[in-house]
């Protein structure tokens, strides 16, 4: 029971999304704040609100590897399952989570991002899903890939189809610096799609991030994004705790999951491969199919 459990929980994680050489210690170099916003408040209303996303964006970190064991949990309808598991991200190249028997250590179950496919294995059963972002509606159909991904687990702002986004990209979100409390919404439209980061207001750090998705045959989707826990990581800061729930209506019923992955002894490691092989005695299915079990549970 134990082992389907874990199963579900790794089919789920990608379901959910797919709906929408020596190791370093980060904590030996003593961080400096993230700058605040430079006193605006003499500049025009378009300037300040430039102003405020730069500072937002400039919250971004330089190191280029982020490792850490870690606490995965999921809720999803009368699921609510936790287990160890681990993350390792590096920028530009794979975000992949690892899954594990509790106590005993072995790995369960491997979700991998790549900036080509999505690679889901299930060491259980030797089963693997592997998809082409292009073969996944929701990211397909709204310019999600990688890089929006990883965006999203970086703690970045992010424009569907691109790579990053670059100074003159600014422009293009809008701050609402008029609007009361301690977080500032930065939005940015694309579509059906809706953005928005809602920002410190006294130190920028984005705490948490929702898109939305409106679609007149399928019904409202929406992801929220937040975010906790910022640890030192080089002279910035990087999200320790990190919880995403998604809520769509696109199916007969209503459904949702929320996954909270909570991080520790976080590192810039970059002694580890950076894609999986998958072995041959592991036979490939549709991921169609995975979520047709999926939901059949």
């Amino acid at each position: 029971m134990k082992r389907q459990l874990v199963k579900i929980c790794v089919v789920a994680f990608v379901a959910m999304l797919a709906s929408c050489g020596v190791k370093k210690a980060i904590v030996n170099t003593t961080p400096k704040p993230a700058p605040a916003p430079a006193p605006v408040q003499q500049q025009a209303a378009p300037a300040r609100k430039l102003a405020f996303v730069q500072s937002v964006s400039d919250r971004q970190l330089y190191q280029q590897n982020i490792v850490s064991s870690l606490s995965f949990s999921l809720k999803a309808g009368s699921k609510d399952i936790s287990v160890p598991g681990s993350l390792h991200m590096r920028k530009d190249q794979v975000i992949r989570l690892q899954l594990f028997i509790p106590l005993l250590g072995s790995e369960v179950g491997r979700l991998e991002f790549t900036p080509s496919y999505v690679l889901v294995i299930d060491r259980i059963h030797k089963e693997y899903v592997k998809a082409a972002y292009n073969q996944l509606d929701f990211l397909r159909e709204n310019g999600l890939d990688f890089y929006s991904l990883q965006a999203l687990f970086w703690n970045q702002l992010l424009l569907p189809g691109t790579q990053k986004v670059s100074e003159t990209d600014l422009s293009r979100f809008e701050a609402n610096l008029e609007t009361a409390g301690t977080t500032v919404p930065v939005t940015y439209r694309n579509g059906k799609m809706t953005f928005q980061w809602n920002a410190s207001r006294q130190d920028s750090k984005i705490e948490s991030a929702i898109v939305n998705y409106q679609s007149a045959t399928h019904g409202m989707s929406q992801l929220v994004w937040k975010y906790a826990n910022f640890m030192p990581v080089g002279v910035k800061f990087f999200p320790a705790w990190q919880q995403f729930s998604f809520t769509t209506s696109a199916v007969q019923s209503r459904k949702n999951a929320t996954v909270t992955l909570d991080m520790d002894k976080l590192t810039t490691d970059s002694d580890w491969e950076t894609l999986t092989t998958v072995s041959d005695r592991y036979k490939q299915v549709d991921a169609r199919e995975a979520l047709d079990k999926l939901l059949k549970m």
